[in-house]
């Protein structure tokens, strides 16, 4: 049994990450790093939950990762390398949601 709450604070370093690629990307749009905070931050309240929550916090996680995947395959001005950890930390959701 994988512990979901430990994989929920790498997913976080993920979003973080995803979050200082998009503010350092001149090319990004306002909309773009506003879904990205919002993802973050979902991230961080994810990892604040309890093995009991944690599973309804990764299916809510992996909406707000849509949506920034999304944003981010849309946003024409973005960078190749902030699109590509935007991607990670969608993946990262992703992978965690079929474990558990």
């Amino acid at each position: 049994m994988i512990d979901i709450v430990s994989r929920l604070h790498e997913v976080k370093q993920k979003t973080a990450s995803a979050v200082a690629a998009v503010d350092g990307d001149g090319g990004a749009s306002p909309v773009l790093v506003a879904v990205v905070r919002e993802f973050d931050e979902k991230a961080a309240k994810a990892t604040a939950a309890s093995n009991g929550t944690a599973r309804d916090a990764v299916i809510e996680l992996e909406q707000a990762a849509d949506s920034a995947r999304v944003a981010a395959t849309a946003d024409a001005g973005l960078a190749a390398a902030a699109r590509e950890s935007v991607e990670d930390a969608h993946l990262a959701i992703c992978i965690l949601k079929t474990e558990v």
